[in-house]
């Protein structure tokens, strides 16, 4: 009986030799990208570089833009970090989605109609209820 098992892309599993071969690429190419900060990465105790498959496709990706493109390494090097914050910012207009979508579902469940700070005073706050009793207003404090 054999065991099939998938290895996660993340998994930092190859050295460098193999990462080289599987991207097309020299390995002393990629020790160079390492150190431009293009790939990097896992590393051992011993200090040896060990590349997940998201490396070596991101390795692949480098080997395009420079030789199909023609973009320098700088230039790639600066699309990596626009596509890591594009990346970076959409992951965090998701939360963002979630947290306001959690908190209308709460908000919908508590029979509260609307929630907004007052911009100024005497302005109403809408509270729980149906009625106009339930607002709330807010006076400035009489200082004397």
């Amino acid at each position: 009986m054999t065991e099939s098992f998938e290895i996660p892309v993340d998994a930092p599993v190859y050295v460098i030799s193999v990462a080289a071969e599987m991207a097309g690429l020299h390995p002393q190419t990629l020790r160079q990208y390492d150190r431009l900060g293009l790939v990097t990465p896992t590393r051992t105790l011993g200090g040896g570089r060990r590349y997940s498959l998201r490396d070596i496709l991101q390795l692949r990706e480098i080997q395009r833009l420079s030789q199909d493109d023609g973009v320098n390494l700088a230039g790639i090097k600066r699309i990596i970090d626009l596509e890591n914050q594009v990346e970076a910012l959409q992951q965090r207009l998701a939360e963002a989605l979630r947290e306001l979508s959690e908190t209308s579902a709460t908000l919908a469940a508590g029979g509260y109609r609307r929630t907004y700070l007052p911009a100024r005073t005497g302005d109403h706050v809408p509270g729980r209820g149906t009625g106009s009793s339930s607002a709330i207003v807010v006076h400035p404090s009489r200082r004397r």
